[in-house]
């Protein structure tokens, strides 16, 4: 029934943020007209947490945040402080141009990886 997810990223800087995907984050991507592009993800996983009001948030996923934030850093993104949680270890990533997302090693298991 569901085919996959589109999920948008808003910024001013369009142009290097679309660079760290291609460039840094090696994501494979089609041009859908005039230069627009939209970039393919790897696996994802939802889940649904309990909470008082509706949100929606989105987490890129690592198999070693250590080795990942620094060859990302090579290539211009900064990171937060790294926090341990019981499901796994966390930062933030910010990515040239500016835009913000959480990257994490998880813990626990996923339907991805066996």
């Amino acid at each position: 029934m569901i085919s996959g997810a589109h999920i948008v990223l808003f910024t001013d800087a369009v142009e290097q943020t679309r660079d760290f995907l291609r460039d840094a984050l090696r994501l494979p991507s089609v041009d859908a007209g005039g230069g627009w592009l939209i970039f393919a993800l790897p696996p994802a996983e939802l889940a649904v947490h309990p909470a008082s009001r509706v949100s929606q948030e989105l987490y890129l996923m690592c198999d070693d945040l250590a080795a990942t934030a620094a060859r990302l850093q090579g290539v211009g993104a900064t990171f937060g402080p790294v926090q341990e949680e019981r499901w796994g270890r966390i930062t933030v990533m910010t990515m040239p141009g500016g835009v913000q997302l959480p990257l994490y090693q998880p813990s626990h298991p996923s339907p991805n990886r066996g």
